[in-house]
């Protein structure tokens, strides 16, 4: 498995600089590979509605306020009801299925997580999902492993918009551009890099183009601690196709 010191975009050499004064995650795509379960939710929840929709058309909809989602499904895929009322059958689905099979961790992202944790770096969740499906995942987490949870039911604007990320660094008390955000999705790719963060893509279902400042891997299990301390420095690692 390539590590990220086979690409190295900027100078490599602040390898003794701090550690980030935070790490801010993601959940869905990032931590655990629960976008199939949204997918299904959706193609589901539109067929019963005698509309159409599938997988290739689900992928617009990672990393989107779920309120953003359920608009754009009322409007494209036929499903009927309130904004409110999609968002939450759609959760429902998706509890249920992460309660039947439990929620399956992305490739590298808990053993990072567990050495984040030990380095004494402060995490934060921050996840569109709504409070109540973000405590069913929390559930099969070690408790206290993040120090603030944001969900996209206390948010006012959600993925794109830097809120989410703001809001985090707050509570977390840190500057913003002192964190690594770790993103799987464009929206939560823009929502970081609005906020400031130092922004590490790790690309799933949706390719995420090259951009200045942006450090781009193709699975957790290529970076480390001290990789992080050295993105939170402003190093840039890309081990993605430039195209």
């Amino acid at each position: 498995m390539p590590h990220p010191d086979d690409r190295v975009l900027t100078d490599p050499q602040p390898a003794e600089t701090d550690l980030p004064a935070a790490v801010l995650w993601d959940m869905d795509g990032t931590l655990v590979d629960t976008e199939p379960y949204w997918m299904a939710a959706e193609v589901a929840l539109s067929a019963e509605h005698g509309g159409s929709w599938d997988e290739s058309l689900a992928v617009d909809l990672i990393g989107m306020s779920l309120e953003a989602s359920a608009g754009e499904l009322q409007r494209r895929a036929g499903i009927r009801g309130t904004v409110e009322e999609i968002v939450h059958e759609l959760m429902r689905r998706v509890v249920a299925q992460i309660a039947a099979d439990g929620a399956p961790w992305r490739p590298g992202a808990r053993e990072l997580l567990q050495a984040v944790r030990a380095a004494g770096v402060p995490c934060a969740l921050v996840t569109m999902s709504w409070r109540p499906l973000t405590n069913v995942v929390l559930a099969g987490i070690e408790t206290g492993t993040f120090d603030v949870v944001v969900t996209g039911d206390e948010v006012d604007q959600g993925k794109p918009h830097p809120e989410p990320y703001l809001r985090a660094a707050a509570a977390l008390g840190v500057d913003p551009a002192r964190c690594v955000a770790i993103e799987d999705s464009l929206p939560g790719v823009a929502s970081a890099t609005a906020a400031g963060t130092r922004v590490l893509a790790v690309q799933a279902k949706v390719p995420v183009p090259a951009a200045q400042g942006r450090s781009r891997l193709a699975s957790l299990d290529q970076v480390d601690v001290a990789d992080l301390r050295r993105i939170a420095a402003g190093v840039v690692y890309d081990l993605l196709p430039a195209g």
